[in-house]
């Protein structure tokens, strides 16, 4: 699903914080998606990741991207900063461009364990969002705040919740999203590589056991390739 963005910046911002749209792309992801088609998981320098916004917006419309969100940690620097690149291609682009989605990464505390929440087509300067926008390079990694008030601040900048690579973590997958789950959580980010394979492919068991979950508690499914070097086919 490409969109057609009117000229002028509330449109672009408009179609960032469109979450009807984004769930209706959801509703349609698989294995294949990403990717190739979208990919809601990537990082800039405005983290750690080692991409100008610009050069992945680059990279995104070359590859054929139909959707993406930049995920930078606790920082929508990188967003903000690939928006304005975004609306300025607007007036001369000669084929549809792909939907740019507002994306964070935050911290939480689930169950005693870190884990990492996406916040999806969310306001960006929405005042619940404010105090999870931190991140500083060569600063202390600050203290994670409890996985429902992340939650809730997301909801409450009108976004959607979706946890992270839910098989990197200490506790079991199948302790974690039962537990996001009851608190509100939106979605899963099912489609996954672990071991950073090359091609980019979802790790088989992994995925099965997510999206099984996932489907149990009704929750939406989404892919990412956790980008954080050149390429955005790779998370390394």
């Amino acid at each position: 699903m490409a969109v057609s963005i009117a000229q002028g910046f509330d449109s672009v911002s408009a179609a960032a914080q469109d979450a009807a749209a984004l769930r209706r792309v959801f509703e349609t992801i698989t294995a294949e998606s990403c990717p190739s088609s979208y990919n809601f998981h990537m990082h800039t320098l405005f983290s750690d990741g080692k991409l100008q916004p610009e050069q992945l917006m680059e990279r995104a419309i070359a590859g054929g991207l139909l959707g993406l969100a930049i995920t930078d940690h606790h920082s929508v620097n990188g967003y903000e900063q690939a928006r304005q690149w975004l609306q300025q291609q607007v007036e001369t682009a000669a084929a549809p461009l792909p939907h740019l989605w507002t994306g964070m990464e935050i911290n939480a505390e689930l169950l005693a364990d870190e884990v990492h929440i996406l916040a999806y087509a969310f306001d960006p300067y929405h005042a619940a969002l404010q105090p999870y926008m931190t991140y500083k390079k060569g600063e202390p990694k600050r203290k994670t705040d409890a996985a429902a008030r992340v939650i809730a601040a997301i909801h409450a900048a009108n976004g959607m919740a979706v946890l992270a690579h839910p098989a990197r973590y200490h506790r079991a997958t199948a302790e974690l999203i039962p537990a996001a789950a009851a608190l509100g959580i939106d979605g899963v980010e099912t489609f996954y590589a672990y071991n950073n394979p090359n091609p980019w492919l979802p790790s088989p068991k992994q995925t099965e056991e997510v999206k099984r979950l996932g489907k149990a508690y009704g929750l939406f499914s989404t892919c990412g390739t956790d980008s954080h070097g050149l390429s955005l086919l790779q998370r390394l």
